[in-house]
């Protein structure tokens, strides 16, 4: 009797994007070889205000900025560190990306074009210094709003963290925003939501139901965000160049107001669910999916 062989496919190996630190998470989207990190671990720019509430500092504050190029072009990188206070944002490390932009902002105005990446990885303004970290989560957003006449900002979301507070504010400012299905994208946080508007409302225990909500899947079926990408470094580095390559886009998200308020008429408050949000942003996506079924 002869045994046939059956050959298998070999796995496809990726390597996680979200299970990368900050730091590399930013090198690996820059061309190789040219990392090179702005006001690092070694410059100890730290929290004053930490220590004065008993929280041990971090030596980049959370927040790692980096130049290099992005297929040959000038870019900065400012990627948020989940790992530290879940990413919130406070004096230092919300003017390290301000000043990332901002310089980026007056190299464009001269007319060297650098190429900005965000990524955001928080739950919004550090609750410890609270009122000087939303005054520079206003000046991202400003330097922002700056920067996109010049050149497309990309955002990406890619960790469970999520992004949310003022800096779900500031990444839909973004030009483009690269996505997982494991990132969420919100206003406010599940917890705030059940502790605000009670359990009835959310369950914020209930993780199926909050990602399919504001999961990065729905946030790109709703076109809050433009691309969703699989959890691989390669995927996210080339969806964040890909971007670029479509130039600045002709209307952003946040200039389309009368859209965006077309679609809040639409949406009924008592009958909130993945496919009715769905249903308003993409009526003929859901029409013809129910044609297919009938």
């Amino acid at each position: 009797m002869t045994t046939v062989a059956t050959a298998h496919p070999a796995p496809i190996l990726r390597d996680s994007f979200i299970e990368l630190p900050a730091r590399e998470r930013a090198r690996s989207l820059l061309d190789a070889g040219t990392f090179r990190e702005l006001l690092g671990p070694f410059d100890k720019i730290e929290s004053p205000w930490l220590p004065l509430q008993g929280v041990v500092c971090q030596a980049d504050d959370g927040c790692v900025i980096a130049r290099g190029t992005i297929d040959g072009e000038p870019a900065v990188v400012a990627a948020i560190e989940s790992a530290f206070q879940g990413g919130s944002i406070g004096e230092v490390s919300g003017s390290k990306i301000a000043a990332a932009l901002e310089m980026a902002l007056r190299d464009c105005e001269r007319g060297k074009i650098v190429r900005p990446v965000v990524l955001f990885e928080t739950g919004g303004v550090r609750l410890q210094e609270a009122n000087l970290g939303l005054a520079v989560i206003a000046e991202i957003q400003a330097a922002i709003v700056a920067l996109r006449r010049h050149v497309p900002v990309v955002g990406v979301i890619a960790g469970m963290v999520g992004c949310f507070g003022g800096m779900s504010l500031a990444a839909a400012l973004c030009s483009y925003l690269v996505v997982t299905k494991q990132g969420r994208l919100g206003m406010n946080g599940p917890e705030v939501i059940e502790q605000e508007a009670g359990i009835e409302e959310l369950d914020a225990s209930d993780r199926r139901r909050v990602w399919q909500l504001i999961g990065g899947e729905q946030r790109a079926a709703t076109a809050l965000a433009d691309r969703l990408v699989d959890d691989d470094a390669d995927a996210v580095s080339a969806a964040v160049r890909a971007a670029f390559a479509q130039g600045v886009p002709a209307a952003h998200r946040s200039e389309q107001v009368d859209t965006f308020l077309d679609r809040l008429a639409r949406i009924d408050p008592a009958s909130v669910t993945p496919e009715t949000m769905r249903e308003v942003y993409h009526p003929h996506v859901q029409n013809d999916a129910r044609k297919e079924q009938a």
